[in-house]
């Protein structure tokens, strides 16, 4: 069954208002970014991927090098974007998974991060399926718990990616910040996915409902999924930078939070 939007806005006024009772959640994973300036984020835990595009037309060079990922000192972890000339790229920043490492099948996950600011820096904070390897995207699945254009430092998207609802036709809204920037503070950002649906919220404020039938292809969220931490340059989401940007620019990650619903 698919849900139609006056449904799903229904849906989101009880849940937001207490009208739906909410699972209790316990901790199950978590990185708080703890350690010296420098240093590499977790290596059992991140793995870097290494190389550039990904089938979106970026325009930057992922690396492993610690002038675009490391932690701050301060207890955050850093990814860099530079305007730099390397391996026939304009650019370099860093795009961290979790892959093999730490996967889940449902949960609430969230993270406190700040963004950067400029035009064409695409920051991201999502999950995808560990199937990929196996059966591509977007049969995987994939779960965007935040995207942000640099040129809209006010305004987030949540989406979700399927067959027959991905790239521009995905299950996606935005949300934007009243009275502020998401470049000037840090904010959370969290899913709660669960076998019946997917929730998205900014600061706790929900703003986002799929739920299970409420997609025109086949439902693909209930197997393991891996977390996803990048910085890219360029796109098609966000284009190109222009004079106005300027490097670098830096995504802020405080922590990262994974909780499983208690039985």
């Amino acid at each position: 069954m698919r849900l139609r939007p006056a449904v799903v806005g229904c849906l989101l006024s009880l849940i937001a208002c207490g009208g739906v009772t909410e699972p209790e959640y316990a901790l199950v994973w978590a990185d708080e970014f703890e350690g010296p300036a420098g240093a590499p984020p977790d290596p059992l835990v991140w793995v870097p991927d290494i190389g550039t595009d990904w089938g979106n037309a970026q325009l930057e060079y992922d690396t492993d090098r610690r002038t675009n990922s490391a932690l701050d000192g301060a207890g955050h972890l850093a990814i860099t974007a530079r305007q730099e000339s390397y391996l026939n790229r304009g650019y370099t920043s860093a795009r961290l998974k979790t892959l093999g490492r730490q996967q889940f099948r449902y949960g609430r996950f969230e993270a406190r991060i700040k963004m950067p600011t400029g035009r064409g820096l695409w920051p991201a904070f999502w999950l995808l399926g560990a199937n990929f390897p196996s059966v591509g995207w977007p049969r995987s699945g994939e779960i965007d718990i935040m995207e942000y254009r640099g040129q809209e430092p006010s305004i987030v998207h949540g989406s979700m990616h399927g067959p027959g609802y991905s790239g521009g036709a995905a299950l996606t809204r935005k949300y934007t910040l009243s009275g502020g920037r998401f470049d000037d503070d840090f904010h959370v950002f969290r899913v709660d996915w669960t076998p019946r649906d997917v929730r998205f919220y900014v600061d706790d404020a929900l703003y986002h409902l799929v739920a299970k039938g409420d997609q025109p292809g086949a439902w693909v969220f209930d197997h393991e999924f891996f977390i996803i931490l990048n910085l890219a340059v360029g796109g098609g989401f966000v284009g190109a930078p222009d004079a106005s940007t300027r490097f670098p620019q830096t995504l802020l990650i405080d922590w990262v939070r994974v909780y499983q619903e208690v039985n």
